[in-house]
């Protein structure tokens, strides 16, 4: 699946890679392959569950506020098109009253 990921993703993307604290995603194999990528880690520290708690919250808002709300894609494309328009949805346009009534795009620029 990296592997993949990365492929498509070509030499001027960095990105970040989001796991659990499991073997696999903690091994110096691992850790030494996304190196070689420039990927940024998000992994929580032992005991602290709420260091990922933005990205989680994001992932399950992303999975039953969209992905559950939408027919389930045939191909691909299909689901590359709905995964787009997501990420365009929930950075650009969803309004949250955590964020004073702001878009995520608006709460940054307001911010910095």
């Amino acid at each position: 699946m990296f592997q993949q990921a990365f492929a498509g993703a070509g030499s001027v993307v960095h990105p970040m890679v989001h796991t659990d604290r499991g073997s696999a995603y903690t091994s110096k194999m691992f850790s030494r392959y996304l190196d070689q990528y420039e990927v940024t880690r998000s992994m929580s520290r032992p005991g602290t569950p709420y260091d990922n708690a933005p990205m989680e919250r994001w992932w399950n808002e992303f999975k039953h506020r969209w992905m559950a709300r939408h027919p389930m894609p045939k191909t691909y494309q299909e689901l590359m098109k709905l995964v787009e328009a997501g990420i365009e949805y929930f950075n650009h346009y969803n309004r949250s009253t955590q964020r004073n009534g702001l878009t995520p795009d608006e709460y940054w620029n307001k911010a910095v």
